[in-house]
């Protein structure tokens, strides 16, 4: 069978799997086959390649995630390692990590720390747009602690095991402020849990799947933002940054949490499709 047969039958079946982007992902498939250049080249799958496809297929129309399944995901431009017990990094949270990196223009080596790390995608992607900042990387479970640790030593280019891109730490958002330093950090990021108890139940299968720890949130989805704002304002220098992903009703909300725990020019920053994505807020340069 040719790369192209293969595509339109992996194409139909995830289709009638409910798969919403079926096209994009049995092209995804493909090519783990037959290569980057299958389209155009065409080429003919012999036995192996055609029984490892159809594997992967009935993975994805089980409702497995892609991301998962490749075991590998873009982000910006690197590729984080990815699969069962860490969250998929997310088209929308690069705007997270660009923000944050905007409010470090003009610092030569800022701490950076980065809440509920999952993957690293965040920590790292600042890592990447601000290369001499200084990151760590705070993450609870277990399970996603192994993927931090093998994408900061291999994400990015020029570090490995002996010099990873960000310091991994194996711990709790709910307590760490207590083993920082005041004044030590030029920005704080994080990409909470923040799905509330109904929206877990509206999910989609492909999200369902995901780690509920690295999804849902007490309090209709802002107890991690009314821990992070307050808690860790002391660890951040005078002038220095807070910044959030949020889910997109929760824009006030967030915005508020923030005020009322002392931030100043707090904003709420939307994606691309114009929902309310990402909250910043800046600890005042003089406390009173």
């Amino acid at each position: 069978m040719r790369a192209r047969q293969a595509f339109e039958a992996a194409r139909r079946r995830l289709e009638a799997a409910g798969v919403e982007d079926a096209a994009f992902d049995a092209a995804a498939l493909v090519q783990t086959q037959a290569g980057e250049g299958w389209r155009w080249q065409d080429p003919a799958l012999d036995e192996a390649a055609l029984a490892r496809l159809e594997e992967l297929t009935a993975r994805r129309a089980a409702r497995e995630p892609l991301q998962y399944i490749l075991s590998r995901w873009p982000f910006l431009d690197f590729e984080l390692a990815v699969g069962p017990g860490v969250l998929c990094p997310r088209a929308d949270t690069e705007l997270l990590v660009e923000e944050g990196a905007k409010r470090l223009a003009g610092k030569s080596s800022p701490a950076v720390l980065d809440l509920c790390a999952g993957s690293g995608c965040v920590g790292l992607g600042v890592k990447r747009l601000c290369p001499g900042a200084h990151v760590t990387c705070l993450e609870k479970s277990p399970e996603a602690f192994r993927y931090l640790e093998q994408n900061a030593a291999s994400a990015l280019p020029g570090f490995d095991e002996a010099r990873p891109a960000a310091a991994c730490v194996l711990g709790d958002v709910f307590g760490y402020q207590r083993q920082l330093a005041p004044e030590s950090l030029d920005l704080v990021l994080s990409n909470p849990p923040y799905v509330t108890d109904g929206e877990m139940e509206q999910l989609a299968p492909e999200v369902r799947r995901e780690p509920a720890m690295a999804l849902r949130a007490d309090h209709e989805g802002l107890a991690f933002y009314e821990h992070i704002a307050p808690a860790y304002l002391p660890a951040l220098r005078p002038g220095g940054w807070l910044a959030v992903e949020i889910g997109w009703r929760q824009g006030a909300a967030v915005q508020a949490v923030f005020r009322a725990a002392g931030y100043e020019d707090v904003a709420c920053i939307p994606d691309l499709e114009g929902r309310d994505r990402v909250v910043t807020g800046r600890k005042p340069e003089n406390e009173t």
